[in-house]
């Protein structure tokens, strides 16, 4: 059985950028204890986000996880498909 790329893809970066970046973003300007210490270690990774509290790094952070989310589902099925044939 093959994945399609395209489709895992898209849903890994729904996950990763909608429910693990956006959400966390988002709980973490309601209260500010949550998810900060994850907020911190995606700001190592991902150049130009900073976890400060505020909705413009929110967006970024979101952005980058869409992004990051998209490659590695995408290269997730890739290989996948590669070693399975």
């Amino acid at each position: 059985m093959k994945l399609n790329v395209r489709a895992l893809a898209f849903a890994a970066a729904l996950t990763w950028g909608i429910l693990a970046m956006l959400l966390t973003g988002l709980a973490n300007l309601i209260w500010p204890s949550y998810g900060r210490e994850f907020l911190q270690v995606m700001a190592s990774v991902y150049p130009g986000y900073h976890a400060t509290r505020s909705l413009g790094q929110v967006v970024i952070g979101t952005l980058y996880g869409l992004v990051d989310g998209g490659v590695g589902g995408a290269i997730f099925a890739w290989l996948y498909n590669l070693f399975t044939a």
